[in-house]
């Protein structure tokens, strides 16, 4: 048995400010394929900011994005999460789906967490 800890969910990057240029800045790290949706959602609400004249389609997206990076700079945990989703959604075992759909749960806790969002917000 090792006597090392399991670091298999530390980070690989500290979770940024949610500001649209530090998020920015991260997903290039650790999720550098998500990249064009991150810049596609970010003019999309500076758009309705704009016409709506309100900050909240923008702290929408910083929220969303501050969310997307807490699980992406854990990439055990992403893993993990993507294998869940793939068994709740696949599985005609209720049980099996019940106990996957609460790890989700418990995973987008933390990241909520660790973005700083309340989940009623996101």
């Amino acid at each position: 048995m090792s006597t090392q800890p399991d670091h298999s969910y530390d980070p690989v990057t500290p979770q940024p400010a949610a500001t649209p240029e530090a998020l920015r800045a991260a997903v290039a790290q650790v999720a550098p394929g998500s990249l064009a949706a991150f810049d596609a959602e970010r003019a999309e609400a500076v758009r309705e900011a704009r016409a709506e004249v309100s900050a909240d389609p923008l702290r929408s997206f910083t929220g969303q994005w501050s969310v997307n990076v807490a699980i992406a700079r854990h990439p055990a945990r992403a893993a993990r999460l993507r294998e869940l989703e793939a068994l709740a959604s696949g599985t005609d075992d209720l049980v099996q789906a019940r106990e996957a759909i609460a790890e989700i749960g418990r995973i987008l806790d933390a990241a909520f967490a660790e973005a700083g969002v309340r989940r009623d917000n996101a």
